[in-house]
This record gives structure tokens, C-alpha cells and sequence, in this order.
């Protein structure tokens, strides 16, 4: 049977990780956590598990870092994850079905969200396919600092069982990880040489709410629909705003 290796990168992940590699059990032959600066227990657990460790110094940005977590995986196969992520038992023995008789090099997993004490089914959560499992070889990282993404060199095939996601557990991670994600992305987009304004920032901010509560139904998702809807509203807001600060300093 083919070997599959399973990636991670990670930055103080020990309420996370342990569920995470607990539930790859009996699926994979090899992980990978390519770690940055962590100061809790990560580096502890990933030993635990017999992760293969990588602490380099720098931090290139979501995507390079994937790509150096792939280029230390040994398996025929590769599964990315997310430290917040969890493989149903379902799951693991349709990926093992896909090891023993693959029929595409690279597979996208529905994903389950949970933000702060609900699976979220709407807002535009449900479905989430994600690229995650491809045969070592066929695809990579794109290098953006952000928002990565896999690139896989051909076309993709979708599993059926969903992946668990524990993406926000209460409102303190929804905050700093807004603030982490709006400033990286305003980055991002001041070195490709985008133009913003507070009024094109209030403009996304208001379509954010609309397309997130109204157009995706985040209304059926109870109160976390909207909070949802207000915290995306408030991100989009936040990139924008940030970026044309950022081209303002720069005209200084």
C-alpha cells in the first residue's frame, strides 16, 4: 500500500494539536510539523506523536511555509492539515480507500466548520472543499503570504466524508485572528500594487454582511450566523482600511 505523509505547520497549537495528529491514527507513516517560535507545549506533542520537526528561524508567510513542511514529507502521498482540524473515523477509511485505488492525484475534503458553539451549515461555510490530499509530486503551495492555496497540476476529485474544523472557539480567537489576517492581507496586497479607500473599505464591509447573513443564508445559522456575518464584515473592512493606510504612509 502506498505511504502517506501528514503535514502541519504550527505556532503555539497545544490546545489543538493533540486531537489533530490523535486522529490521524493508523493512517499516516509520517508527520511533518514545520513549527514557528512556539513557547507552549507544540513542539512536546508533535514528539510525542513521532512528528519529524522543523523549527526554522523565519517566517516566510502561510504558503512557503507549507511548502517547506511538503518538501520533508517522504510518502508517496501527502495530507495537509491544520492543527485545528480533526479526520473522522469516516474519513480516514475513505482516504485509505483512495491510497489502495486512487483514480486522480489530488482529492479536495468537505469541511465542517465550528465557530464559537456551532457547526456552521450556512453563511457560506457549507459546502468547504478543500484541497488536502494529493500523490507527492503533483502539486505545491502557491507563495502567497495569506490565503494560500494548493496548486495541484491536475484535476481533483472530491471526497464524500466530511473533515472536522474547530476553527473558532470563542470570540477572543475571532478577534486576534482578524486583526492577524487583515494586516497580512493589506501587506499582501500593498506589494501587488492594489488601490483602497475608506469608502471602498466601508463598501466591502457592507456587501461582507449582506453576502455572508442574507445571500448565504448565515440567518438559519442562529446568533453565530450573525455574529459571523459582523466579525466577516468587520475583516473586510479591516484589509481595506488597513491597505490604504499602508499606500497613504508610503506617498509620506
Amino acid at each position: 500500500m502506498p505511504t502517506l505523509s501528514a503535514i502541519l505547520i504550527t505556532r503555539n497549537e497545544e490546545a489543538n494539536l493533540e486531537d489533530c495528529l490523535a486522529s490521524l491514527d493508523g493512517l499516516a507513516d509520517q508527520i511533518v510539523v514545520v513549527d514557528t517560535q512556539s513557547t507552549d507545549r507544540t513542539l512536546a506533542i508533535a514528539q510525542k506523536y513521532g512528528a519529524l520537526v522543523d523549527t526554522p528561524a523565519d517566517w516566510p508567510g502561510f504558503g512557503p511555509q507549507k511548502n517547506r513542511a511538503l518538501d520533508l514529507a517522504t510518502g508517496d502521498w501527502v495530507l495537509s492539515l491544520d492543527a485545528d482540524e480533526r479526520l473522522t473515523p469516516e474519513l480516514r477509511l475513505e482516504i485509505k480507500g483512495v491510497l489502495e485505488k486512487p483514480q486522480a492525484n489530488c482529492y479536495a475534503i468537505p469541511r465542517l466548520s465550528w465557530y464559537c458553539g456551532r457547526f456552521m451549515r450556512h453563511s457560506g461555510w457549507t459546502p468547504d472543499y478543500v484541497d488536502r490530499l494529493f500523490k507527492r509530486g503533483s502539486a505545491r503551495f502557491s507563495n502567497d503570504l495569506v490565503h494560500e492555496r494548493l496548486i495541484p497540476h491536475d484535476s481533483v476529485m472530491k471526497l464524500k466524508n466530511q473533515m472536522l474544523h474547530y476553527s473558532f472557539m470563542n470570540q477572543a480567537q475571532v478577534q486576534e485572528k482578524m486583526q492577524r489576517y487583515s494586516t497580512a492581507s493589506a501587506q499582501q496586497a500593498f506589494a501587488k500594487g492594489k488601490t483602497a479607500s475608506p469608502l471602498k473599505a466601508i463598501l466591502h464591509g457592507t456587501w461582507s454582511f449582506i453576502r455572508t447573513y442574507v445571500i448565504r443564508a448565515g440567518f438559519l445559522d442562529g446568533p453565530q450566523g450573525f455574529s459571523l456575518a459582523i466579525a466577516n464584515a468587520k475583516g473586510s473592512y479591516l484589509r481595506y482600511i488597513k491597505l490604504w493606510r499602508l499606500i497613504k504612509k508610503s506617498k509620506e
